[in-house]
């Protein structure tokens, strides 16, 4: 089975590569980024949504959360 680069490898791997090709990588890898932040914030609105499904968090307002916050 073969073994992913090691980190150092891929950013030597990165400085071999002429401005056109680094910057069209930079942007691949700035898509990829927020690709898993959408995936991330989809993940936890699922979560939310089954938690206020099973009744364990309730609707708030504002002023609710915060008289709550203030002790």
């Amino acid at each position: 089975m073969n073994q992913p680069p090691l980190f150092a490898e891929v950013v030597e791997a990165a400085e071999q590569l002429d401005e056109a090709s680094l910057a069209e990588l930079i942007a691949i890898l700035e898509r990829r980024l927020a690709e898993r932040a959408r995936a991330r914030i989809a993940a936890s609105i699922d979560d939310a949504r089954a938690e206020f499904e099973r009744g364990e968090c309730r609707v708030m307002t504002p002023a609710d959360i915060v008289r709550e916050a203030t002790p």
